[in-house]
C-alpha cells in the first residue's frame, strides 16, 4: 500500500476506521480475569521457555557455522 505520507486526510480516516470495524467485533474481558491466566499460562510454559532457560549450542540454528579468516 501507500505510504502514510502519501496518503489524504480522508484515506487516513478511512483506514483507521477500517481497523476500528475490526477491533470491535474483539470479545473484551476484565484484565483482572485475563491477567491471573496470563500468568499461570505463564509459569506453566517457564520450563520450555528458551528465553529462560537458553537455547543448547547444538540445537541452535543461528549459531556460527565456524569463523572465517581472511588473508
Amino acid at each position: 500500500g501507500k505510504m502514510a505520507q502519501d496518503m489524504t486526510e480522508k484515506e487516513i480516516l478511512k483506514m483507521e476506521l477500517d481497523q476500528l470495524k475490526k477491533e470491535v467485533k474483539n470479545e473484551r474481558q476484565m484484565i483482572s480475569k485475563t491477567g491471573k491466566e496470563l500468568k499461570e499460562y505463564i509459569e506453566s510454559m517457564a520450563g520450555e521457555d528458551p528465553l529462560l532457560k537458553g537455547v543448547p549450542e547444538d540445537k541452535n540454528p543461528f549459531k556460527e557455522k565456524g569463523g572465517c579468516t581472511i588473508s
